[in-house]
């Protein structure tokens, strides 16, 4: 089990405190923040990114094989013609996440597909692919 602790500071700043460490969430200046961190969509894009680099780097190295490098670039956008498309009918929102992971080393072509297939496979990106059901507890 993992728990998080997030506790709200100046103007929208959150300091999110794990086991070891502590990081800060923000928003923009544009929308009232004060940008002293990531906000929470980059939060969970650099999880899904550093999830995705680490499964890559651990099969990898169980495999024995020259990876020397992982950058995984993510952008996470709506698609809000699919959207509107949909939305009398229900309370539809498209969330697409788009990922390019670029590998580094003397890896075979078919090194390179596998790794590109692992990916996809990384535990972050299944959880937020299969849905997350959170409890609420007040």
């Amino acid at each position: 089990m993992t728990t998080v602790t997030v506790r709200s500071g100046h103007n929208f700043q959150q300091e999110i405190i794990t086991k070891e460490h502590i990081l800060f969430a923000d928003e923009p200046i544009d929308v009232g923040g004060d940008d002293t961190g990531p906000n929470p969509y980059e939060l969970i894009l650099g999880a899904l990114g550093a999830c995705t680099s680490i499964t890559l780097q651990m099969y990898a190295r169980r495999k024995q094989w020259p990876l020397e490098r992982v950058d995984v670039e993510l952008t996470h956008r709506r698609d809000y013609l699919q959207d509107c498309e949909a939305c009398e009918e229900k309370d539809t929102r498209i969330e697409v996440v788009e990922i390019k992971v670029a590998l580094t080393g003397s890896l075979s072509a078919e090194q390179q597909s596998r790794l590109h297939d692992i990916a996809k496979r990384c535990p972050v990106n299944q959880t937020l692919s299969k849905g997350i059901k959170t409890i609420h507890l007040d």
